[in-house]
């Protein structure tokens, strides 16, 4: 997608060779029956620029590390398999790292208001260094976190004999009269209630510093604070590495890494009567390779393009991008399922991704006019619109993202479904998979009629040209609304995706 040439080289690859999903791994799986904690639900999920590590946050303040293992066994012979005529299949692997408490549970006394310790958004930064930075936020503070390994140092062969220590006893540990090395954290002594004897002077001797263990730390370099009115709803990290925004509802601050305490605003929809406000802002994100540009989506389903050159308040966008609705097509819904909940920009930043809750779109940003792709999620559940307002699942916020060769997309659904579409020219590619261990499930119990499966696009991308009414309902399957899957994050350079279904994540590869 950099260009039409590549875009068109890439067609038959991309376009044609539907991927065959299996199962990698799963953490936090629940057993049966099993009741899931709230704090436990995971609400934000993200790889970093590597592919290396993933990062995960939950309703509770936590944040959990993962690692990728399998690349470590490869890398001597790296260079020569390189040289070899077929690829290098490996299969993706991540292990735990750490996880630390990112944020608690506060009280704004002013307001009177409960602000909850639950993770919005995780962003990771660049590392200079063998450290992790990453900034995590949830409805009101921004922090900056670093997680370095460190090393442990302890003492032994101290000049203390245990025999001579006296009232208190030995404090070391149980093993101090049996060991002929005492080892005490922090070089502390065990006790002053003792004597040289008369000419011991000479046999004195320094203590060793020995490293016994490396630990992950993680320290939060830097907090970010009352700079929103309102909930935080996204946060990004610049192409520059040095600064980053933060958006809530009305407004959209940009900071600098290394200030913590002074934000400029950039974006404000406030009106000057509040009776007057018709829409809000619902996510934002930077242009991955243009560090002046960024683009924030609306509660209309409209999203603006601006560039910060233009002016120091960017009340004005150089682009908008929205959909005009269909003559004779407004309810009552219209407005509510045309909202935008997320936005991504591909890897090239030459498209963006939204998902409103019917449906992604793939934008051009050289075109203004309409979407080139558009994707039918919960077309099936039109007829069930006024059952879905009332228990409030229609205001379920679901993410999307983009391969990084920016030839798939991937969202989730209801019943922790997940769908991943094809979007280079001409593709028909559209599978359906469930969050378990057995992905291909649900997609087999759809293949029996093509026809009107989600597996037939070719209606659909390029100006549905006719919308898939029945999706996977009209086959007998129904959906548990209770189960979502909001959360999910593509690989940056590898077809594997990492899922969130309540506090369990799955990780599966093609």
């Amino acid at each position: 997608m950099n260009n039409g040439g590549a875009k068109t080289a890439l067609a038959p690859v991309g376009g044609r060779q539907m991927l065959d999903w299996k199962f990698s791994q799963v953490f936090g799986e629940r057993t049966a029956g099993e009741e899931v904690q709230e704090v436990d639900i995971i609400s934000s999920i993200e790889f970093d620029r590597t592919g290396d590590h993933l990062a995960t946050g939950d309703r509770g303040g936590r944040v959990v590390l993962f690692e990728r293992t399998d690349t470590r066994d490869h890398v001597g012979h790296r260079r020569d398999l390189e040289k070899m005529d077929y690829p290098m299949n490996r299969h993706p692997e991540f292990r735990y790292k750490t996880e630390f408490q990112s944020h608690e549970p506060e009280f704004d006394y002013l307001k009177s208001l409960e602000i909850e310790e639950k993770i919005n958004k995780i962003r990771w930064c660049q590392s200079p260094n063998g450290a992790l930075f990453l900034l995590s936020t949830n409805d009101k503070t921004i922090k900056f976190w670093k997680v370095q390994e460190k090393k442990v140092k302890k003492l032994c062969d101290l000049n203390v004999d245990s025999t001579k220590v006296m009232r208190n006893g030995p404090i070391v540990g149980s093993s101090i009269s049996t060991s002929s090395k005492q080892f005490i954290a922090n070089g502390g002594c065990p006790s002053n209630d003792f004597s040289f004897p008369i000419g011991a002077f000479p046999s004195l001797h320094l203590p060793v510093v020995t490293s016994c263990e490396t630990n992950l730390m993680a320290r939060c370099r830097r907090i970010y604070a009352y700079a929103h009115d309102y909930h935080i709803n996204s946060i990004s990290i610049n192409s520059d590495g040095e600064t980053f925004i933060s958006a809530d509802d009305l407004r959209i601050n940009l900071w600098s890494l290394e200030i913590s305490n002074q934000s400029f605003n950039i974006v404000d929809v406030k009106p000057a009567n509040m009776e007057d406000l018709t829409e809000v802002i619902t996510s934002a994100e930077f242009h991955p390779v243009h560090c002046n540009m960024l683009a924030y989506s609306s509660s209309k389903g409209s999203i603006r393009l601006i560039d910060m050159r233009q002016s120091a308040l960017c009340d004005t966008h150089s682009k908008l991008f929205e959909e005009q609705e269909a003559p004779g097509s407004r309810s009552f819904f219209t407005e509510i399922i045309a909202s935008i909940s997320d936005i991504k920009f591909a890897k090239d930043g030459r498209h963006m991704l939204s998902r409103d809750y019917m449906t992604l779109k793939l934008w051009d940003i050289n075109m203004d006019s309409g979407p080139v792709a558009t994707f039918q999620v919960h077309e099936h559940l039109r007829p069930k619109l006024c059952d879905l307002y009332e228990n409030d699942s229609i205001f379920d916020k679901f993410e999307c993202c983009l391969s990084g060769d920016g030839l798939r997309v991937a969202t989730g659904s209801y019943s922790n479904l997940f769908r991943v579409f094809g979007c280079s020219e001409g593709s028909t590619e559209a599978t359906t998979l469930e969050a378990s261990k057995n992905p291909m499930r649900r997609q087999g119990q759809t293949s029996s009629r093509p026809s009107r499966s989600l597996g037939n696009l070719s209606g659909i991308v390029r100006r549905v040209k006719g919308a898939d009414n029945s999706g996977v309902n009209s086959n007998g399957t129904t959906f548990d609304f209770t189960t979502k899957l909001l959360h999910l994050a593509w690989h940056p350079s590898e077809n594997s995706l990492a899922c969130a279904a309540s506090n369990s994540l799955y990780m599966y590869y093609a």
